[in-house]
């Protein structure tokens, strides 16, 4: 394996580990990854090959999720394992509706926060944090989320193909009861999460590949991911298929996978707190 450094990948990113923000970047059809993700990110395609697609359905509810919000009026979003900055940020999406609005994403990824610092650099109502979303204290008391957002006012907390990369023993459900406890009422969650309801097979098999990342998958089940909303009022269509969140016609009618929600197996939701 070559150990040949991009001009643009930080010193202290070790070639040699293959990083699950960056095989996610690989999917995506990105050039931001090094050969020890793509070398892992192929294993995993062959485990399941649809993971291409799944990831685009994901950029997919979250472009429909955050113009619902921003259409709704929330003008401060949180991006928590916000990964490397692609087509279609949040902070885009959201201004094309609400000028105004504030976007702060976060990733303990190297590669990501350097290449969202160098994308926002000229924004002012954007902003990116290196740090680990499962240490909530250390995010929320960062300056750049103590500039940017007021906490006193409804945030769109976004966690999107995150909480399947934290264990059990992190306690998922604790650290987005955190964050829910941190924003004001009136904020939302926005979540996807992959399953293994429909296919455990498949899933035994890319979760074996991802035990040589720097994240392991912890996928769940619809009664397990349901849990992790605990505390948010979800809307409808409640915890659903994630290209059956609210979607639109010409997206199911053109489906690559022909809305097999099996070969997608992920669930997404948006929920509100009281």
């Amino acid at each position: 394996m070559g150990s040949y450094r991009p001009a643009w990948a930080p010193d202290v990113v070790d070639l040699e580990v293959p990083s699950a923000a960056r095989m996610y970047d690989y999917y995506l059809g990105g050039s931001h990854n090094f050969a020890a993700d793509r070398q892992l990110a192929e294993a995993a395609l062959k485990a399941w090959p649809d993971t291409p697609y799944m990831c685009r359905a994901n950029r997919a509810f979250l472009r429909r999720a955050v113009t619902f919000l921003a259409e709704s009026g929330v003008d401060q979003f949180l991006d928590l394992g916000s990964g490397i900055p692609t087509a279609g940020n949040v902070h885009e999406i959201v201004q094309a509706v609400r000028p105004e609005a504030r976007t702060l994403y976060v990733d303990c990824d190297a590669v990501a926060a350097a290449h969202g610092k160098a994308l926002l650099r000229d924004e002012p109502n954007a902003a990116y944090v290196q740090a680990d979303l499962r240490d909530p204290d250390a995010v929320l008391a960062s300056p750049e989320v103590k500039d940017l957002l007021d906490f006193s006012r409804p945030v769109a907390v976004m966690m999107l193909m995150t909480l399947h990369f934290v264990p059990d023993a992190d306690d998922p459900i604790g650290i987005v009861t955190a964050y829910r406890e941190a924003v004001a009422p009136g904020s939302y969650f926005v979540f996807t999460h992959g399953t293994n309801e429909y296919r455990p097979a498949n899933t035994g098999g890319i979760t074996k590949v991802y035990e040589n990342a720097s994240h392991g998958i912890v996928p769940r089940d619809r009664a397990q991911i349901q849990a992790l909303a605990a505390g948010w009022d979800l809307l409808e269509p409640g915890l659903t298929d994630v290209i059956l969140w609210r979607p639109d016609p010409a997206e199911l009618e053109d489906d690559p996978l022909g809305g097999d929600v099996a070969r997608y197996s992920t669930f997404a939701g948006v929920g509100r707190s009281g």
